[in-house]
């Protein structure tokens, strides 16, 4: 997965800017972001605070490890039954 390459204080310094009123316009151009990357960020980070969005990143991680293994696991399975089934 990519990095991002503002932090999450950063992030949300950026999302109070744009609730005190602040031109979403400026603040992209400010702060070198697009649009489209703003609205990203306001409908997944909107309403958080710094801690709540480091343990959003936590779990996403979290699950992405599991997906991971879980897929592993499955191909373990699957290869199993593949030359249990070719023995007999």
């Amino acid at each position: 997965m990519k990095k991002s390459r503002f932090t999450d204080s950063q992030i949300m310094a950026v999302l109070k800017q744009a609730q005190s009123g602040t031109p979403v316009p400026n603040l992209c151009r400010e702060h070198g972001i697009s649009s489209a990357t703003f609205y990203k960020w306001r409908s997944k980070y909107g309403g958080m605070d710094v801690p709540m969005m480091s343990r959003l990143k936590e779990l996403e991680e979290e699950n992405r490890r599991l997906k991971k293994m879980y897929a592993d696991a499955q191909l373990s399975a699957d290869l199993l039954k593949e030359a249990l089934a070719k023995k007999w």
